[in-house]
């Protein structure tokens, strides 16, 4: 056991280290690095299960940052542990163009930072994720080789968040009991007084969520220690409330919001130094307390070496298994099977919803790609996310592949990032694509960190009919194309939502959202072709009869409209081609030459889509004919709404001859 002594001076080397990169990039929060860093302290040279020099191995425990704002407590802990990737430079670089210490952490920019935090209840619900991962990979694979704990720091903000009871109140039905939460109870945010803004009793709260809770003094590091002790044996998921001092040691600034988002001062730094008796430089920690940080990180990896023999020790064909998950790798066969399914497509030409060719697919790639795990927003039944291998997961059985995510679109959406971030397995959840609204900050973050994070996104357009205009999405496929490192796919028809399918689990940096129909569509790709044309974002799917008079470019269940509309214009001699759009992201990363081909010289160029016109001035220019929504949807079957709304064939047709008299 670590005497106090040399605890207070452990943890105050992250204080300092913290204290003086903000005031070196006059920019950040020196208060909750300052109050957390004797809960961090004792995690770390306690109870973490890591190996800075091997820090991606499987069966390490995670720590997740909720409060991202705190970036320097991670920072400095992933310097004083010996993290390769943060050296005492990048410290002192904080805030800085092309340092790998960001404002907030960024997962990617540094080996030990699991996920990108900062909006804050993100962390805490992707905790979740990785929580559940962990539980499924171990009745997979059992203890010998998955038997980790998910640890997160969270703060007020985080708590506050809406995101975190949807998340919580997951965890605590499904008694993810390897996650452990410690709130950094300090009682301020950045107005001031907690007390401002809420009263919550949050171990009532917790409690109430079915989560064991605890309250200590989060500057007594035998307290801290006895809390985590407890909470790893819980048979729950476990909330300590850690009750500390923003800014602990600065003189006049401790206890304030004015600790929280501003650097100290030169004159508070040099208070805090004398305070808790701090005689070194900045960014100087003294070579015995670094030696004793580097010792704590090399005891932990001798849990790794242990691993490493129990993984070597296992058969043969379950570690190339479990190997092969945690990759990332997809299984060999998968896209031997998708090309077979193609070929029976192409036979039987079914005339189905493309949620429901969606979960055609899923039920082919779900019995090849064992890792998948499925869920829904409360909306199984109607975004078609379970197949016939997905049994549910539960409380009690985590050997389900099923999550019935409850009425909660953002925390589904964060704990799928953090089953991807966990790694070994693939999530992919529903709901209707008007409520990616509730779920986009997620779905950014999927965007911004380059993970495999599939949404489905059902009940596409006004297409779904008499829900009416708070269901019916028009500005969402805009909104989401939006997104940077995003793509959306909207298929036309079952060969195509197979395709989507099989590009969405191949692309392991960029998330991906279909958007499928409610309504039935007709098979348009009637013959097999071996190649996945939807790869290209854009291809014509019907040629002109002639040089092209028209292009008619279209999407989703607006593509059988575009063909209608060629029919009759070729009909009145108007050569016209059909381009089908299943992905505007995968088509702007064609050559030049293919994209300028493909758009075409037609005189005439029309975009239908029930949605809003844009993003569509990239294919039609600004000139171009947009068959479309102008406005908000309304309650009516779907029969009348599309006529309603002038989006039809006739209509398409009636445009065209008028630009081409």
């Amino acid at each position: 056991m670590t005497s106090r002594e040399k605890h207070d001076r452990m943890a105050n080397a992250i204080r300092f280290l913290s204290m003086d990169a903000v005031e070196k990039a006059n920019s950040g929060h020196p208060g909750l690095p300052m109050g957390a860093a004797d809960i961090a302290t004792v995690l770390y040279t306690r109870f973490m299960k890591h190996d800075p020099k091997n820090p991606h191995w499987p069966d390490r425990d995670r720590f997740v940052l909720s409060a991202g704002h705190g970036s320097m407590l991670l920072y400095s802990l992933l310097y004083l542990t010996g993290y390769e990737d943060i050296t005492i430079d990048q410290i002192k670089q904080f805030r800085q163009l092309g340092s790998r210490t960001a404002g907030h952490p960024e997962f990617g920019h540094a080996a030990g930072i699991e996920t990108t935090t900062g909006p804050l209840g993100q962390g805490i619900a992707n905790a979740v994720g990785m929580a559940l991962a962990e539980r499924i990979l171990n009745a997979r694979f059992g203890d010998d080789l998955v038997d980790h704990y998910t640890y997160v720091l969270s703060g007020d903000g985080c708590l506050m968040e809406g995101i975190s009871q949807e998340a919580i109140a997951l965890a605590g039905h499904l008694k993810l009991n390897k996650l452990i939460v410690m709130w950094d109870d300090n009682n301020i945010t950045i107005d001031g007084q907690l007390s401002l803004s809420d009263s919550t009793d949050q171990l009532e709260r917790f409690a109430a969520c079915q989560w064991n809770t605890m309250s200590i003094d989060g500057h007594d590091p035998e307290a801290i220690a006895g809390a985590l002790e407890i909470a790893r044996r819980s048979d729950r998921p476990t909330l300590i409330a850690c009750k500390t001092t923003i800014g602990f040691g600065a003189p006049t600034k401790s206890g304030t919001s004015k600790a929280h988002g501003s650097p100290l001062g030169a004159e508070e730094i040099a208070g805090a130094r004398k305070t808790l008796n701090w005689p070194y430089p900045p960014f100087e920690v003294p070579s015995e307390i670094l030696d004793a940080w580097r010792v704590s990180g090399l005891n932990a990896c001798k849990k790794r070496k242990e691993w490493e023999a129990r993984l070597a020790e296992a058969d043969a064909e379950i570690r190339a298994e479990f190997e092969r998950r945690m990759s990332g790798e997809l299984p060999g066969d998968l896209d031997a099977v998708i090309a077979e399914y193609k070929q029976k497509l192409a036979a039987d030409k079914p005339k189905v919803a493309t949620r429901k060719s969606s979960e055609m697919a899923l039920e082919v790639i779900n019995a090849v790609v064992p890792e998948t795990i499925g869920g829904s927003a409360d909306l199984t039944g109607s975004n078609n996310t379970k197949t016939s291998q997905t049994k549910p997961i539960t409380p009690d059985d985590y050997n389900g592949r099923y999550v019935y995510y409850g009425i909660r679109e953002h925390g589904m959406a964060a704990a799928m990032n953090g089953m991807a971030l966990h790694g070994g397995v693939i999530p992919y959840g529903g709901t209707f694509l008007t409520f990616s609204d509730y779920a986009r900050p997620a779905m950014r973050l999927a965007s911004l960190m380059g993970i495999r994070s599939i949404f489905v996104m059902t009940h596409d357009s006004i297409g779904l009919g008499e829900d009416g205009p708070t269901h019916q999405p028009v500005e969402h496929l805009a909104a989401l194309r939006a997104i940077p490192n995003h793509t959306v796919f909207r298929p036309a028809d079952a060969m195509e939502a197979a395709e989507c399918w099989q590009l969405a689990l191949h692309s392991t940096r960029t998330p991906s959202t279909l958007a499928l129909t409610r309504q039935n569509l007709p098979a348009l790709r009637t013959e097999y072709v071996e190649e996945n044309l939807c790869a290209y974002g854009a291809y014509e799917l019907a040629t002109a009869d002639g040089e092209a008079a028209v292009t008619i470019f279209a999407t989703g269940s607006e593509v059988e409209i575009a063909l209608a509309a060629r029919t009759q214009l070729q009909a009145h001699g108007h050569p016209t081609r059909v381009v089908s759009v299943p992905s505007f992201e995968l088509f702007e990363q064609q050559s030049d030459t293919y994209k300028a081909a493909l758009i075409g010289n037609a005189p005439v160029k029309i975009a239908i889509e029930a949605a809003i016109r844009m993003g569509w001035d990239r294919f039609i220019g600004v000139d171009g004919i947009f068959i479309g929504m102008h406005g908000f949807g309304a309650s009516a079957p779907i029969e009348q709404l599309y006529p309603h709304f002038g989006i039809t064939a006739e209509a398409a047709v009636k445009a065209a001859e008028e630009r081409l008299h």
